[in-house]
C-alpha cells in the first residue's frame, strides 16, 4: 500500500489509514520496531500516559495533541502485534469497543430511560455484571497507584448504591479515622507504639479523605498533583533566592528559609 501523503489525509479515516500504513512499514523495515513486543511496549505506554497527564494538568494544548498522537501510535502498535500472532487486529479492537459502548448505553441505543448521570453509572455496572464480571470491583486494575485505585473502588461501589447518603456522614467518618490514627500515638513511651496498627489507621484516614473528596466532586489525584507542583515551584524559588544570596540551604535556619518561602507563596 502506498504511503498516504499528509495533504490528502484530510479526514479521520484517511489520517488513521496513513498511521496504519506507516506502522506496517516500520514493523517491516525498522530494526527497533521489528523487535518490539506487547511486554516491551508496556512500560513505554505507561510513561506516555503520564506525559499526557502532565500536559493536561498544565493546560498545554499543543502538548496534549502531541501526547495523544504518541498514545495512538502505541494502540496501533499493539493491534499490529496482535494481527501478527493471529489473536486480534485493529478492526477487532475498534468493533469491540463500539459493540461495548452500544451495549452499555441502552438509554441511547435501546429503550432504557435514565434521569441523570448516576443512573447511567448504575446501569453501566449492572450491565458489566451481566456480561460475566464476578465482582463490581473486578475491573479495578491491581497495578493502579493506591490513590487512584481508592477513588475507582469508591466510584464503583457507589455505582451499585453502596455509598453514604450525606457528605456530613462522610466527614464524620474522616474525623473518626483521624481520632483513631491520633490514638495510636498517644502512648507516652514511643517504643510502645504499634506502627503496624498506626499504618493501618493512616490508610483508613486517607481512604476516608478520598471518599469525602469524591463526595464534593474533587479529584484527589489531581488535587495532590497540583499541590506537588505548587510545592516544587515554591521550593525551587527558595533554592534560587538562597543561591542569589550566596547561601546553601543546609546552612540556613528554618526561619531564614521561611522568609523566602513566604515570598514564594505570594507569587502566582
Amino acid at each position: 500500500m502506498p504511503l498516504i501523503p499528509p495533504n490528502s489525509a484530510s479526514t479521520p479515516a484517511t489520517a488513521f489509514e496513513r498511521l496504519l500504513t506507516i506502522m506496517d512499514d516500520l514493523r517491516l523495515n525498522c530494526p527497533w520496531d521489528k523487535k518490539q513486543t506487547l511486554e516491551s511496549l508496556r512500560h513505554l505506554t505507561i510513561e506516555e500516559t503520564y506525559e499526557l497527564s502532565d500536559a493536561i494538568l498544565s493546560g498545554d494544548m499543543p502538548e496534549i495533541r502531541k501526547e495523544l498522537g504518541d498514545i495512538m501510535l502505541h494502540l496501533v502498535f499493539y493491534a499490529k502485534i496482535g494481527s501478527e500472532t493471529g489473536d486480534f487486529n485493529i478492526t477487532d479492537v475498534l468493533n469491540g469497543i463500539c459493540d461495548k459502548l452500544i451495549n452499555r448505553h441502552p438509554h441511547i441505543y435501546s429503550d432504557v430511560e435514565v434521569q441523570n448521570e448516576e443512573d447511567v453509572k448504575r446501569n453501566w455496572e449492572q450491565i458489566k455484571l451481566k456480561e460475566g464480571n464476578k465482582s463490581v470491583l473486578g475491573g479495578v486494575p491491581a497495578s493502579l497507584p493506591a490513590l487512584v485505585k481508592a477513588s475507582r473502588i469508591q466510584e464503583k461501589a457507589r455505582g451499585v448504591g453502596f455509598d453514604w447518603e450525606e457528605k456530613s456522614q462522610v466527614w464524620a467518618k474522616v474525623e473518626e479515622e483521624m481520632q483513631e490514627f491520633r490514638d495510636e500515638f498517644n502512648a507516652e513511651d514511643e517504643s510502645m507504639i504499634d506502627h503496624e496498627r498506626a499504618e493501618s489507621e493512616f490508610g483508613d484516614l486517607l481512604f476516608s479523605l478520598i471518599n469525602y473528596a469524591r463526595f464534593i466532586n474533587i479529584n484527589p489525584e489531581d488535587a495532590l498533583e497540583k499541590t506537588n507542583r505548587k510545592f516544587i515551584k515554591r521550593f525551587q524559588y527558595l533554592e534560587s533566592k538562597a543561591k542569589q544570596n550566596g547561601q546553601q540551604l543546609h546552612d540556613m535556619t528554618l526561619a531564614e528559609m521561611d522568609i523566602f518561602w513566604n515570598e514564594a507563596k505570594k507569587l502566582k
